[in-house]
């Protein structure tokens, strides 16, 4: 993986941070802070999980009738797409009391097998997703059931597993692989 990212790293212009359609370059990265989440195999996930290639990391939840199957849907599109650098993406659930491991797991591989789902307490996600910006609530139904309410965005995380970028819906995928093209010589780990 690092020799792709790598071949882009060598096209690197002296620009300061790419040019982007639908996203927000930001001026410094971040981390997300210290946390340990659960991934849909059960194994722990951290912010030492997040370095080593860049990632796109977004939240939702199982449930979602419309915005989180969309995002995914494009996702799974884009990191398919000829000429994008590879890319994990991420799935942090903001309804773990549903949103279980092998729930999670079902749910990722229907849109790709190799995207990463997250779950954990509901105060490590809550605290994890503060970090990051990212509001949800829960809302009642009538009859019982509920929704959550949660900010739709996908962070774009750089090798050394901070967030490099921001982008908010409603997402264009062709956009988005325009966007991840420009942003890849400046995602790569610098040594």
């Amino acid at each position: 993986m690092g020799g792709v990212w790598a071949a882009y790293d060598v096209g690197r212009t002296a620009a300061a941070a790419p040019q982007l359609a639908s996203g927000t370059w930001l001026p410094e990265r971040r981390g997300a802070g210290d946390f340990t989440l659960t991934d849909q195999s059960g194994a722990p996930f951290t912010q030492a999980s997040l370095a080593g290639e860049p990632s796109i990391l977004t939240f939702g939840f199982t449930h979602c009738p419309d915005v989180c199957p969309a995002t995914l849907a494009m996702l799974a599109r884009v990191s398919r797409a000829t000429g994008v650098p590879p890319v994990r993406i991420i799935f942090v659930t903001v309804d773990p009391e549903r949103d279980t491991p092998p729930v999670l797991g079902s749910y990722v591989k229907a849109f790709d097998p190799r995207f990463i789902a997250l779950t954990g307490a509901p105060a490590t996600l809550r605290a994890f997703a503060k970090r990051l910006g990212v509001a949800y609530q829960r809302d009642a139904l009538p009859g019982g059931d509920y929704t959550i309410d949660h900010t739709a965005v996908a962070f774009l995380i750089d090798s050394e597993g901070r967030v490099a970028a921001i982008f908010t819906a409603p997402f264009d995928a062709a956009r988005f692989e325009r966007d991840l093209r420009r942003a890849a010589p400046f995602l790569a780990v610098h040594g």
